[in-house]
């Protein structure tokens, strides 16, 4: 139990790393010296020194949203096998997991919402016609992966694939790993569905939802925000591939499942880096055609597990 807590505590507190990592990363390949990968700790530190201002039109949803964010995404890193596959990983399900994090979305767009801005309000609208096309994606990969590996159990299907090896790798598995990949980028705003480090009105998403906070209740829905996609960064890198992840409770094993962990998240994040330095935000109307195109191939993963027998 200890060493599951831990690595939960571990998963939490790399969050802002992982943020400040793809900042870093962007700017020095963009030929800027950029901010300091430990900037969003400095950040978040100095918001949780200053008092919150709530619009006068807010309600009680206002006040709790913060909260039930993050309290939404560290139930779901609970659920989670970060470097050791123990028996408290094996109770965490796919489907809780996703729903979890669609709590988040929730709570966020309903606060926007009843700040009743006008920015919130289209913030909201946004994100819920994004969500829309993404969460049936989402969905379609878990169900490849639990085809795959006959289980829905995050802790099972991480336990049987690093176990079987490279036997594992087959086309359902890189097409679901490829589709999720893309509902990654989508859910935590990232390029080229939204552009996180924007303020312009008229392509905001996300950010337009956080208009409305400032202070304690900012740091705590930017932290769920950081907290959210070393979450989806840890679910890529364990699920689809999770070849090095401690299976005992070996000092040597924990050791090189850290090290395998950090690696592959690490990876994951100069992706995300080349991706959002070598394109631009697409247009809002032109996103479903790349949400169809990881639908497809999410389809394409259940059909190729069927074909292959």
């Amino acid at each position: 139990m200890i060493i599951e807590l831990s690595q939960t505590l571990l998963l939490l507190a790399l969050a802002p790393l992982a943020t400040g990592l793809v900042r870093s990363l962007k700017a020095r390949m963009q030929g800027r010296r950029g901010p300091s990968v430990v900037q969003p700790y400095r950040d978040l530190a100095k918001l949780f020194h200053k008092s919150s201002v709530r619009s006068q039109d807010s309600s009680w949803v206002s006040a709790i949203a913060p909260y039930a964010c993050v309290a939404a995404v560290v139930a779901a890193a609970l659920l989670l096998p970060v470097v050791y596959v123990g028996t408290f990983g094996l109770m965490g399900d796919l489907l809780l997991l996703i729903y979890l994090l669609a709590i988040v979305r929730f709570f966020t767009a309903l606060a926007a919402l009843d700040a009743g801005s006008t920015f919130g309000g289209m913030g909201s609208s946004r994100e819920m016609f994004i969500s829309a096309i993404v969460e049936p994606t989402m969905l379609l990969s878990i169900f490849a992966m639990a085809l795959v590996t006959g289980t829905t159990a995050l802790g099972g299907i991480s336990l049987q694939v690093a176990s079987t090896g490279l036997e594992m790798v087959e086309p359902s598995l890189l097409l679901a790993a490829a589709a999720f990949f893309i509902a990654t980028l989508a859910e935590n705003a990232r390029i080229p569905v939204d552009n996180p480090s924007t303020h312009l009105e008229l392509t905001m998403v996300h950010e337009a939802m956080m208009l409305e906070y400032s202070g304690k209740d900012l740091a705590l829905m930017e932290y769920a925000s950081m907290a959210k996609l070393m979450v989806f960064l840890t679910l890529l890198a364990n699920m689809f591939f999770p070849w090095g992840i401690a299976t005992s409770a070996g000092a040597a094993s924990l050791a090189i499942g850290l090290l395998a962990f950090l690696a592959k998240v690490g990876a994951l994040v100069l992706a995300i880096a080349v991706i959002e330095s070598s394109m631009a935000k697409m247009r809002l109307f032109r996103l479903p055609n790349l949400f169809t195109m990881a639908f497809i191939l999410s389809m394409l993963a259940v059909v190729s597990y069927y074909i292959q027998g």
